[in-house]
């Protein structure tokens, strides 16, 4: 699953903290430094990992977030926020180590079985007799099967995150009994577990629920684990879990498991006060604040997010390819990484890839070898394209002004300058970026119906499956590709990666598709991060995790 995050760069929870970039003349062709700066990101995962018997019962963990306006995890305006409120309700039933290999939840999963005959390959998931949701409906075959037809993309009015994968499965049939699920798939889909690491109840699965039931709402009824909903205050924006006694597996540890509403500043505050467990340092300030703090410890690690310009290729001014690559070449990304990562004493590569990290096997670097940070080239492309400077240096055509608009998301002094800097790299080739301040609650709405012409935005890696996402970014058809780029003959080359049986040649075959792909020059990935945290002493299995989630019954207070 590839979530997008909710929130602007410097105040969604969890945030990638970002470090110093280089000064030096050793620049490559995107603009970033190549003398000091290391080959690939951190893959370090950092998060005090205890075994269950070593946490002791009781306890209440409270940490930032709240609940989003979509919180159906597989629909298309879900976001993190979404996916990390749901998993403390809902099944976990497969997870991810750090570095990405599958592990089956037993709890869900008893067994699991997968095989190929006659080129296409069946899944046999047996289910644990015990498991049933909360309002007393076993979780069977037919909670695998809801989850497929909701988002298999053959009914269009389900409004599904993605259906990659899913429209490979050609069918969902009862096995041995109810409780045995068996998936054929149309070929080989090495990436199948990345489609059940949760599950929706059958009634969650009709159209009208699935789009709307979770809007701003919980179903505690339809959930399933060791933790339910306590309390969900709308006005707010607090939860509150608690343990479920219709849980049949191994206990939550903690009593409460509590989300509290607070913006990036307020959210430092009350961690230095004692008033929750552990925060997100999102820039050098914050972890200037944390650091030191008597019973706090720095956890830091990898981080499988990503955050990029989108450029809205529906916009009038935008629709000319010619104008968004001008855009593009005059985006120096090391400036942009500079104002992110100013004050902290981290090193990464310039991302060149939507799909695969560079501490992954397969990554390449896709972004350098389409496009180079050439803003003479750019004026170059708009003097040809009829784009010329008028007395004041910005360009117009046709009597109308080259200016577009970048899509500001709340007053942090993080996002303000990373905007600033965006508005002089455009006006020194005759651009004007016009910025325009936007609330944070709507977010959703801005992405849904396009209400942008620039926007920054990120995304996180639920699995390390990039090479399966490659539509949601790029497919001219697919909502998640909320650029609104790319062809019908693209399209066809990107869905011939997904039938590609071996996950190597996957992924090689991906990159060569992301390359012909950025050439619609609608998205340009900027920097990812590690991931920060300063977290109170003996709270176990929370920090940097990269692909791990570990599960809200593991999560808790050492002994």
């Amino acid at each position: 699953m590839r979530t997008r995050l909710a929130l602007p760069v410097a105040l969604i929870a969890a945030i990638a903290v970002t470090a110093t970039a280089c000064q030096s003349s050793g620049k490559d062709s995107a603009g970033s430094d190549t003398k000091n700066t290391p080959k690939a990101a951190s893959s370090v995962a950092d998060y005090d990992p205890t075994p269950y018997d070593r946490i002791k019962d009781g306890g209440t963990y409270t940490s930032v977030g709240t609940f989003d306006d979509q919180g159906n995890p597989f629909n298309v305006n879900a976001t993190l926020t979404a996916s990390r409120v749901w998993s403390w309700y809902n099944a976990d039933a497969i997870t991810y180590s750090p570095t990405g290999e599958v592990q089956y939840n037993p709890d869900y999963f008893s067994d699991v079985k997968v095989s190929v005959a006659g080129g296409n390959q069946k899944v046999t998931l047996t289910i644990n007799p015990k498991a049933v949701f909360n309002d007393g409906t076993p979780i069977d075959w037919t909670a695998i099967k809801a989850t497929w037809k909701a988002d298999n993309g053959s009914d269009k009015a389900y409004a599904a995150s993605s259906t990659d994968g899913y429209d490979q499965i050609t069918s969902v049939e009862k096995g041995a009994n109810a409780k045995q699920a068996v998936i054929t798939f149309k070929g080989v889909y090495p990436s199948w577990s990345s489609l059940f690491t949760t599950f929706l109840h059958p009634k969650a699965a009709t159209v009208e629920n699935f789009n709307k039931a979770y809007v701003k709402k919980a179903h505690p009824e339809w959930g399933a684990g060791p933790y339910t909903v306590g309390t969900w205050d709308t006005h707010s924006g607090d939860i509150t879990f608690v343990r479920n006694p219709k849980w049949w597996g191994k206990k939550g540890k903690l009593d409460k498991r509590i989300y509290v509403n607070l913006e990036s500043t307020a959210a430092v505050n009350a961690f230095k006060n004692g008033q929750v467990d552990n925060v997100s340092a999102v820039d050098a300030e914050s972890l200037k604040q944390i650091k030191g703090l008597p019973g706090t410890e720095i956890r830091s690690g990898g981080s499988p997010f990503e955050y990029s310009l989108y450029l809205n290729s529906k916009s009038p001014l935008l629709a000319d390819p010619a104008v968004r690559k001008a855009i593009e070449e005059s985006v120096d990304r090391s400036q942009i990484a500079k104002i992110q990562f100013q004050g902290l004493d981290y090193k990464e590569p310039l991302p060149g890839s939507a799909i695969l990290y560079s501490f992954q096997k397969g990554y390449q670097d896709n972004v350098s070898a389409v496009l180079k940070y050439a803003p003479d080239d750019a004026k170059k492309a708009l003097d040809a394209a009829g784009w010329k400077p008028g007395s004041d240096g910005i360009r117009a055509k046709d009597g109308k002004k080259l200016e577009v608009g970048y899509t500001l998301l709340g007053d942090d002094p993080l996002d303000k300058a990373t905007a600033g800097a965006f508005a002089a790299m455009l006006k020194a080739v005759g651009i004007r970026l016009d910025i325009r301040k936007a609330d944070e609650s709507d977010f959703s709405k801005i992405l849904s119906d396009r209400k942008f012409d620039l926007f920054l935005s990120g995304n996180r890696s639920m699995d390390p499956f990039g090479a399966r996402y490659l539509c949601d970014f790029y497919c001219s058809d697919r909502d998640s590709n909320i650029t609104g780029a790319g062809t019908p003959a693209l399209d066809k080359k990107i869905r011939a990666t997904t039938e590609i049986a071996d996950l190597d040649q996957q992924a090689a075959a991906a990159n060569q598709v992301e390359r012909e792909a950025l050439r619609q020059y609608a998205f340009l990935p900027l920097f990812s991060g590690p991931s920060t945290y300063g977290v109170k002493k003996g709270l176990a299995n929370v920090g940097a995790t990269i692909f791990y989630n570990p599960l809200p019954e593991t999560v808790g207070w050492q002994k």
